[in-house]
């Protein structure tokens, strides 16, 4: 089992407006309605994998209520915390004609201490037992930087591996507790090195400098594949991993398709290739569908086998 959790749980709506233009009045072609937040974006898709999941987190409010049921309606199993604050609602524009996508996404709730004190309880008990825990996403508002930190080193005492995916000083906080796996995208590994990453020997730096600040396994998403450091044995791997050309329908939520297909195929102890390579392809598979989480798993079996996979040899000084 693989737990996921999203502190600030979303009411994701996704709207598909062909030629959108600003300071127009646009018809929606199509609307679609999802629980969102990254921890449960990644839930959906292990779903979709048939990897038993459990989402927790926080919600609140009528949209709280409104995303458990969603949650619910697509039969993933669900045990939220509930606040006093209300949860947010998140709204992306789908062009569909130029292939962007615009994120409108709403603060969230403030959370008292004894909301997360709660939290931590309900991941005690979720816990056991489980693979994973996925910390993914946001904090809410007046929630301290370091609670994902704290939470992480509290379950690897519990001997859990931990799964990071968030941003800013949560996630910096965050690395230097150890996790398991920490999963930025390029923008999100930047701010963790302090510099901008173009070639290789870029992204070869970044990935063995926050393994040194404390991760034992770094992935590094891009909009077409990912850069890797795999110790999942006694050998440490840096991999280079690029997907074909998808025409995109919508690129929201590519990295937690491809965290949770690298999930997946950790859980079934496959090879570090056939990890990436796979995971990768449900990335690249996950923009041909609206709404985030969502994928084909018959797409991304048939792309799979073009992935172009590279192993990369670590900068000699």
């Amino acid at each position: 089992m693989i737990v996921t959790v999203t502190a600030n749980a979303a009411l994701d709506r996704t709207l598909t407006v062909p030629v959108f233009q600003i300071g127009y009045r646009h018809r929606s072609s199509d609307v679609v309605t999802l629980a969102g937040g990254k921890g449960i974006n990644v839930a959906r898709a292990l779903k979709m994998l048939d990897v038993p999941v459990v989402a927790t987190g926080l919600t609140g409010g009528r949209t709280g209520t409104r995303i458990v049921e969603e949650l619910t309606s697509e039969a993933i199993l669900n045990d939220f915390v509930r606040i006093a604050g209300e949860s947010r609602t998140s709204t992306a524009v789908v062009d569909p004609t130029s292939g962007t996508y615009t994120d409108i996404n709403e603060w969230g709730p403030e959370v008292t201490s004894a909301e997360l004190d709660m939290l931590m309880e309900k991941l005690h008990y979720l816990s056991r037992g489980a693979d994973f825990v996925v910390v993914a996403g946001s904090l809410p508002r007046k929630v301290p930087t370091e609670f994902y930190a704290d939470a992480i080193r509290d379950l690897v005492r519990r001997d859990v591996r931990v799964v990071l995916d968030s941003e800013g000083e949560a996630l910096q906080l965050g690395v230097q507790a150890a996790p398991f796996l920490v999963s930025p995208n390029q923008r999100e590994a930047e701010q963790l090195v302090g510099q901008e990453l173009e070639d290789d020997d870029d992204f070869l730096m970044a990935l063995d400098a926050i393994a040194e600040m404390g991760a034992r396994n770094v992935v590094i998403t891009l909009e077409n594949g990912c850069f890797a450091l795999l110790r999942l044995g006694r050998k440490t791997r840096r991999m280079r991993a690029f997907a074909p050309r998808v025409e995109p329908l919508s690129g929201v939520g590519s990295g937690d398709v491809l965290l949770a297909q690298l999930l997946a195929s950790l859980v079934e102890e496959r090879s570090p290739d056939y990890a990436i390579r796979l995971a990768v392809a449900a990335g690249a598979a996950s923009v041909r569908a609206v709404g985030a989480g969502r994928f084909d798993p018959q797409l991304a079996a048939t792309l799979a086998p073009d992935i172009e996979l590279a192993e990369l040899q670590p900068v000699r000084s």
